[in-house]
């Protein structure tokens, strides 16, 4: 079986990529495992001084693996083996195509990004009746302005790079042949930094924002706890199966204006 994640150095740079791409990058088990390995050896090897998260195909990230899940949350690393990790080195999302859902939130879960100006950006969860739990429902509004964060959220809407970029989220916007060879350049970069530095410069970012993030991580665990058994989850999955939009979407109006559904043909 070919490999789904492959992790390469590059002198002091680790270059880990998506390679499940017939799956628009969905994260299952098997790649949950192997991000953790790969990040465990960034994290280990004094040699490795930075990370570049890419992915192959046209799509950056779909999240978690709706069908099979994403396998157990790690020690180290939490979701997908990178959500919760402490990590005292750079990480930089190389971002080609679209990144939704928790692949968005692999995206937050990094400190610089280099994004194609045909990428966007999306948080649908609640249309399946769920809230972003990898992180999302906190770090978005950290780093979009709340509001964008929120439309984001609750309309199933997308943000183009070129916005992301103008807004901050992107550090550097570029053609989609560039974005893996300007990552490694700015993640090249980062190394004119001794590692010591580096290190106590995440330390004192975590005190900073370790309360913040407790709490909502704690938020996120109540908003999700409520929602496993609710008849909205239950719904959410269900119109996913059976591909069409749920039903508290409340009339055709509605579906056409925001899901771009056809207009209902009336029967004689």
């Amino acid at each position: 079986m070919a490999e789904l994640v492959r992790a390469e150095a590059r002198g002091p740079v680790l270059l880990v990529t998506l390679d499940r791409p017939e799956k628009r990058n969905a994260v299952n088990e098997e790649m949950t495992l192997a991000l953790d390995a790969a990040f465990d050896r960034l994290d280990d090897d004094p040699g490795l001084r930075v990370g570049v998260l890419a992915a192959q195909g046209p799509f950056f990230c779909a999240g978690t693996d709706l069908r099979t899940g994403a396998g157990p949350h790690t020690k180290r690393g939490g979701m997908y083996g990178v959500i919760k990790r402490r990590r005292t080195k750079p990480l930089v999302a190389a971002v080609g195509g679209p990144a939704l859902g928790g692949g968005f939130e692999l995206v937050l879960a990094a400190d610089l990004v280099v994004a194609a100006r045909t990428a966007w950006f999306a948080l649908p969860e609640t249309t399946r009746g769920r809230v972003p739990a990898a992180g999302g429902l906190f770090r978005a509004p950290d780093r979009l302005p709340r509001n964008v964060a929120l439309e984001l959220m609750l309309t199933a809407g997308r943000i183009e790079a070129e916005r992301a970029h103008r807004l901050g989220l992107v550090n550097r916007l570029v053609d989609a042949d560039e974005v893996l060879p300007s990552a490694l350049a700015l993640a090249l970069a980062t190394c004119v930094s001794a590692p010591e530095a580096v290190a106590q410069l995440f330390a004192g970012l975590r005190a900073v924002s370790d309360g913040a993030d407790e709490v909502g991580w704690r938020s996120t665990h109540e908003a999700m706890t409520t929602l496993r058994g609710s008849g909205d989850r239950a719904e959410g999955n269900a119109a996913f199966e059976e591909r069409r939009a749920p039903r508290w979407v409340p009339d055709d109006a509605v579906r056409r204006v925001v899901l771009g559904e056809p207009r209902t043909r009336r029967t004689e």
